[in-house]
């Protein structure tokens, strides 16, 4: 009896870890499906320990069909998070000794979820003091963490881009290198604030910043606000006549369907590809993280650092990039191209979540 009943459970996890994997394949555009596809590195570790379970306890004929499930299902994680391992060619070019030490065409920036009820301003300040980054982006700023950095480092940073929020999508940027043509959008959902602008290098070169924080994916809410922005980012990003550089919290994964969507349709590149994880969020849980905060940039950009930073009390940790300008496209490999179709249909989901008369997702999550 306990043998059938586990037996029963064993298989029971089988078909759970199997339809979690597949379901995101569907691209519905609803939190409950595309939230699965955040644990694949989780699940893949999960598949393996199940192989095991079948190798060890299993009778041939149950052993043998778990087995080659579960093999299909290794292989599906695998096929995305290899990509995200040194084992995958790098996308993004490093830069040479040269580049690197080229002060006047090099940008360090650091991006941050302070989650907003965090009050631990000391850490993160510290820590922009200690890298010294030439940009800082903090996301889910309320006027309380915007007066805290702006008192700490407005000697350290001359020019500020500052959206006090208290619904957990305020940002504030600062920077040593002068911004002009600055916009503060709400691109699809009212009260979600994003960033573009454009920053001079030292040596007077300039290239275009977008600092992004769409809502995050929720099981009781379709995800069209989310990936709808940062496909119109993507889209802009594409258009624009400077080399850009597309940083925050995207609330999504670096595998993910509106991720790659991204990327094909903006053809940055992503420094995490062939050379890790770097997994932003959970901070405090270590065996539930995965990849949310992100760079992308263009090809004309090397990348010189990456650095997943220690925790300041967030549930995000910081991350930060170095990048050299150099003025000529390289890349190792090049995202796919998007088409007419995707374009196009990105372009009516925008118009359709636009039309919506809708509060944005977890206003209230920190209050």
């Amino acid at each position: 009896m306990l043998a059938t009943i586990l037996l029963g459970l064993f298989w029971g996890v089988v078909a759970l870890v199997a339809a979690i994997s597949v379901l995101p394949f569907s691209k519905i555009p609803h939190g409950a499906i595309r939230g699965m596809a955040f644990p694949r590195e989780q699940l893949f570790v999960l598949t393996v320990a199940l192989a095991a379970v079948a190798l060890v306890f299993l009778e041939p004929d149950h052993r043998n069909p778990a087995l080659a499930i579960l093999a299909v299902i290794a292989a599906i994680h695998t096929g995305y998070i290899l990509k995200f391992t040194p084992l995958w060619p790098r996308q993004s070019v490093d830069a040479t000794e040269a580049q690197a030490a080229d002060a006047e065409n090099r940008v360090t920036i650091l991006a941050s979820n302070v989650k907003q009820s965090n009050r631990q301003y000391q850490r993160l300040i510290d820590l922009i003091r200690t890298e010294d980054p030439d940009i800082a982006a903090a996301l889910e700023v309320d006027p309380d963490w915007v007066d805290a950095l702006y008192d700490a480092l407005k000697d350290q940073y001359p020019h500020w881009v500052k959206v006090p929020k208290d619904n957990s999508y305020g940002v504030v940027m600062m920077s040593k290198m002068e911004p002009s043509e600055t916009q503060v959008r709400d691109l699809l959902v009212d009260d979600v604030p994003s960033i573009r602008t454009k920053v001079a290098m030292p040596s007077g070169r300039m290239w275009r910043l977008y600092i992004v924080h769409p809502e995050p994916p929720v099981p009781y809410h379709d995800t069209k606000g989310r990936d709808g922005e940062i496909a119109l980012v993507g889209i802009e990003a594409s258009k624009d006549d400077l080399p850009a550089i597309v940083t925050g919290d995207l609330n999504d994964v670096a595998w993910s369907t509106t991720t790659r969507r991204f990327q094909r349709l903006s053809g940055l590149l992503d420094p995490r590809v062939g050379r890790g994880f770097y997994n932003t969020f959970h901070a405090g849980i270590a065996v539930m993280r995965w990849p949310l905060d992100h760079l992308f940039h263009d090809a004309e950009f090397r990348l010189i650092r990456m650095s997943r930073l220690p925790n300041i009390g967030s549930d995000h940790f910081p991350i930060l990039f170095s990048l050299a300008l150099t003025g000529e496209a390289q890349s190792n490999s090049t995202p796919e191209q998007s088409d007419a179709e995707e374009r196009a249909e990105v372009r009516e989901m925008a118009a359709e979540e636009r039309e919506k008369d809708r509060e944005a997702i977890g206003t209230d999550w920190e209050k």
